[in-house]
């Protein structure tokens, strides 16, 4: 179930976007390849003019889906507030949760996510992902030892970094 902003005319709204949910839909169940544009075109009864028209590639395309796919998935979660009361562990512990869980239920996302971050474009998802997470994160760390910040930042990317190049080898 995806969402993006889908040229209606005048002006785009956010509406079910039936074209990237089947690339979720082939990401997830049979995988990065089989995301081919004529099937997505067949499945989603449309033309191919339609999909490059919005999406001016394929890699293009996987990028929307998985972009859309983390929107709903991983950062929906961290627009919640910290709770002040909540200590340094159960904070960090949340955020770390809505970042990383959705990866293990869906861990052919993940494999497609770690694909498309080194395709034309890919940073894209990184910069957003950044952008989602480190005002999340900054928000549990506001009361913390500048010195913890930093060494956290660096901890917390390389086992991020880490356990994705561990998962699309295999391990």
């Amino acid at each position: 179930m995806t969402t993006a902003a889908v040229d209606s005319g005048d002006d785009a709204t956010p509406q079910r976007d039936r074209i990237l949910d089947i690339v979720v839909e082939l990401l997830e169940t049979e995988g990065y390849d089989a995301v081919q544009l004529r099937e997505v075109a067949r499945r989603a009864r449309t033309s191919l003019a339609t999909i490059y028209k919005r999406y001016g590639a394929r890699d293009e395309l996987i990028l929307a889906a998985l972009d859309s796919w983390m929107e709903e998935n991983r950062y929906a979660g961290l627009t919640k507030p910290h709770d002040p009361d909540d200590s340094l562990y159960v904070g960090l512990m949340r955020v770390l949760r809505t970042i990383f869980e959705p990866w293990e239920a869906h861990p052919a996302m993940l494999n497609a996510y770690f694909r498309a971050r080194t395709a034309p474009g890919g940073k894209k998802l990184i910069r957003r992902g950044f952008d989602a997470v480190v005002p999340a994160v900054m928000e549990v760390l506001a009361d913390a030892d500048p010195e913890f910040i930093e060494d956290m930042d660096a901890i917390v990317s390389n086992v991020a970094y880490g356990l994705l190049g561990r998962f699309a080898a295999g391990e």
